[in-house]
């Protein structure tokens, strides 16, 4: 085996993550060879506690560590009328940062997206139909990234939900479109909020 394989090893791995190329990859592998030994260690046992502890809530499907509900959903402060629905943890940790929201939320877990092989019965929607069975959800806020496919996804939610007679309102697109929301910095994701349009 050549002294390389390993390092080549790790650059591969690491080039399969979004948004990674084989120059970054590589910059991040030279990083861990110059850690020490107990810095590694750290590290594996950091990732191995993300994959063995960290799930999915059996409610809202955000991230919890080591338990059935997260945080968020167990908090009883928070406004339980109003649920913002997006695509993907990372946007509630996003909406999360500003502030402002006070209620629930739904994680669809991605948006439509047929070139993708993503429809309507890939995400969580089927979960979210249930839920408002059961809760007195007054207000629903889509929170979706401003692309063709955020927008593809509220107008089919927005038919689905026309009928259950519950306000429904979005984020205002002080959002650029096209982009991520957890690109949006704090305050035009707040503003975007305090502006949203009723659907």
């Amino acid at each position: 085996m050549s002294t390389l394989d390993p390092l080549r090893n790790v650059v591969f791995e690491f080039s399969k993550m979004p948004g990674i190329g084989q120059k970054t990859a590589q910059r991040l592998a030279f990083y861990l060879l110059s850690l020490r030994k107990e810095q590694i260690d750290e590290f594996v046992t950091s990732v191995n506690d993300l994959k063995n502890n960290v799930g999915y809530c059996t409610i809202c499907f955000h991230l919890t560590y080591n338990h059935e509900h997260c945080s968020i959903c167990q908090d009883e402060k928070r406004n339980q009328r109003a649920l913002c629905i997006v695509s993907y943890p990372k946007d509630v940790m996003v909406l999360e940062k500003m502030n402002k929201f006070k209620g629930l939320y739904h994680v669809l877990g991605g948006v439509i997206s047929p070139l993708d092989g993503i429809g309507p019965e890939q995400l969580r929607i089927k979960e979210l139909i249930e839920r408002l069975k059961k809760e007195d959800v007054e207000e629903i806020i889509f929170a979706l990234s401003p692309s063709i496919e955020g927008e593809t996804t509220v107008l089919y939610l927005q038919k689905l939900l026309k009928p259950i007679g519950i306000k429904i309102s979005q984020i205002a697109q002080g959002i650029p479109l096209g982009s991520e929301l957890e690109w949006a910095d704090e305050l035009t994701l707040g503003r975007a909020f305090e502006g949203r349009n009723s659907l």
